[in-house]
């Protein structure tokens, strides 16, 4: 097994993952088999501030990351790709209850740290791309900043486990951001945080500069001097339209050379180089801006100020819209875009269907009633920036907090006609307001925000613990089933006319059973349940252009180089060429 570590410095949110992602798929494209892995010194961090939860096929709930990894390598990977401290010490705990010590002192050293190094060496084995051969390169990202005291015992473990694999067989990419101040590219913080990675033990073979602007010869050779490496092992990764080039900046600096260079890697076999060529061409195709009219979507939630929050569902609808971002205000973090909080200006090219998609993010609280008498102006610039989008997504979340004006915001896209996809919480908000509408059920409600409700439209799960929050929901990978009559159905189309869609999910409320068929005699269809047909799934509206909802999250599904079928037909509904969408999909016919 060879490995390649990607640390980072300075600060944190700089780029790691994709920078991790991009070094995967050139290996990919050369005919490697990759696997990933994200350490996560941290453990459990807060979704508003980190951004979201990924839900994998299997059920586990992990960083961020491994959605980028699996985005970007067409992989799907395991809860043990994603390596946390609680993790590493829980399992120590397990094996000393088990006796497995004897009866010695445990220690950080050389117990959890020899835990890590089997979790790493275990994991970097297992087959992710469905051929089921084993990976010839593991990439291993290692969350936070080289230094943090949390980072420690893992840096002890991978400085163990590059002594014992051999150099030839464990490279390095140092992640350090060079930070302009008063027109001058700063190189100190890069030249300390790679003091303090060679300190613990690990050598660079690569520093991957992060900055605004490419750097300037004399930065790039006053790193190279005095991080003591040479000028080809400095690539300077710097802001681009969009993070899919960023593949194409390193390949235009020769990075994967540099790294098979110092690494002791047979030549891949000839179908798997042939492959991987055609999917480099593919990448290449998908990822030049061919624009041609504006697009506007609306996204309304309670985590805008965030969009980390909803990295999956922005990359979902990016899967289908290649995207290039315009400098404004502030930052995201992680996926480094620069957003204002309404109106979000992308320059990019739909994949498919070649549009500008311009981003609108609202506040659901600013779509409510109580918001009208508190900020009137923010109140009318929410509703005016809503009824300038051709379409509207309603992700998930948890919480009453803003669902009325979700609530509000599915009434506008049902009556107005205008394309709507809910997911999770949007399929729910929609399924409330319909019924208040069009059922009188004036006090149609959730039990998640009123227990007590006369009418609970949306209700607990009778199978989920209600007592403890963590890891109870309904996780992973699970089959719908389309219905009997439902061949005529857009979702269904969408999906190559197949009998199932598998998706993953992660909620603990659904559409009350006793409700479905006055929600039906009125329009609502569901068109996909469980496999127990007990379970509501799919909704689409009867006489609307595009009306959906998904009980489940097909974003995390996406890939750059396969877009989700509901929001490909989302998007294709919104830019008035679905018939073009339903066509291509049914000939495509079932996965």
């Amino acid at each position: 097994m060879h490995y390649i570590l990607v640390a980072g410095g300075v600060i944190s949110g700089v780029g790691k993952g994709i920078i991790a992602s991009s070094t995967g798929l050139l290996l990919q494209t050369l005919g490697y088999r990759v696997s990933c892995i994200k350490v996560q010194p941290l453990g459990l961090m807060a979704p508003a501030e980190h951004g979201e939860c990924f839900v994998l096929s299997s059920g586990g709930e992990v960083d961020l990351d491994l959605g980028n990894y699996e985005r970007y390598l067409s992989v799907t990977l395991s809860g043990d790709n994603n390596i946390t401290l609680g993790k590493m010490h829980k399992r120590v705990h397990d094996l000393e209850r088990k006796g497995h010590y004897l009866g010695k002192t445990v220690q950080i050293v050389p117990h959890l740290t020899d835990c890590i190094q089997e979790w790493i060496e275990r994991v970097a084995k297992i087959p992710v791309d469905g051929s089921g051969e084993e990976p010839d390169i593991c990439i291993i990202e290692l969350g936070g900043t080289v230094g943090d005291m949390e980072s420690a015992p893992f840096l002890y473990a991978l400085t163990k486990l590059r002594h014992e694999v051999g150099s030839k067989n464990f490279s390095t990419i140092m992640v350090s951001y060079v930070a302009t101040v008063h027109g001058e590219q700063k190189t100190k913080p890069t030249q300390h945080c790679v003091k303090a990675i060679r300190s613990e033990g690990l050598i660079p073979d690569v520093i991957a500069c992060r900055c605004e602007k490419p750097l300037e010869e004399s930065t790039i050779s006053k790193i190279s001097l005095h991080c003591q490496v040479g000028l080809d092992q400095v690539v300077v990764v710097r802001d681009m339209p969009t993070i899919y080039q960023v593949p194409h900046l390193l390949h235009e600096q020769g990075l994967v050379p540099l790294l098979l260079s110092k690494m002791d890697l047979p030549s891949p076999c000839k179908s798997l180089a042939a492959k991987g060529a055609a999917k480099w061409e593919s990448w290449m195709n998908l990822t030049l801006p061919k624009s041609q009219a504006d697009l506007k979507i609306a996204l309304v939630g309670k985590y805008v100020r965030n969009l980390d929050a909803y990295m999956s569902v922005v990359k979902a609808v990016l899967s289908t819209c290649y995207c290039s971002m315009a400098v404004t205000p502030w930052t995201t973090g992680k996926i480094n875009l620069r957003l204002t909080r309404h109106d979000v200006r992308l320059e990019h090219a739909a994949m498919h269907y070649r549009y500008n998609l311009k981003l609108l993010l609202i506040n659901a609280e600013d779509l409510e009633p109580e918001a009208e008498s508190q900020d009137p102006d923010t109140y009318r610039s929410a509703w005016d920036s809503l009824a300038s989008a051709s379409g509207l997504i309603i992700p998930g979340g948890f919480g009453k907090r803003g669902v009325l004006g979700m609530m509000l915001a599915s009434r506008w896209a049902r009556e107005q006609k205008r394309p709507y996809l809910g997911i999770c919480l949007g399929f729910q908000v929609a399924v409330m307001q319909f019924a208040r509408d069009m059922l009188s059920m004036k006090e149609a409600d959730s039990e998640e925000f009123r227990p007590d409700s006369r009418e609970p439209i949306i209700i607990h799960m009778p199978e989920v613990d209600r007592e403890r929050m963590g890891a109870t929901m309904r996780l992973g990978l699970h089959d719908t089933v389309f219905q009997p009559g439902s061949e005529a159905s857009k979702i269904r189309a969408l999906y190559g006319g197949s009998n199932r869609a598998h998706e993953r999910h992660r909620h603990r409320y659904e559409v009350n059973p006793q409700y479905v068929e006055k929600l039906q005699s009125m329009g609502l269809h569901f068109v996909g349940k469980d496999t127990t047909g007990q379970r509501m799934e799919i909704f689409e509206l009867q006489d609307h252009p595009f009306f959906i909802g998904t009980q489940f999250h097909a974003e995390y599904q996406s890939r750059v180089l396969s877009g989700s079928p509901p929001y490909l037909g989302f998007i294709a509904a919104s830019a008035g060429c679905l018939d073009q969408a339903l066509k291509e999909q049914t000939a495509k016919g079932p996965e």
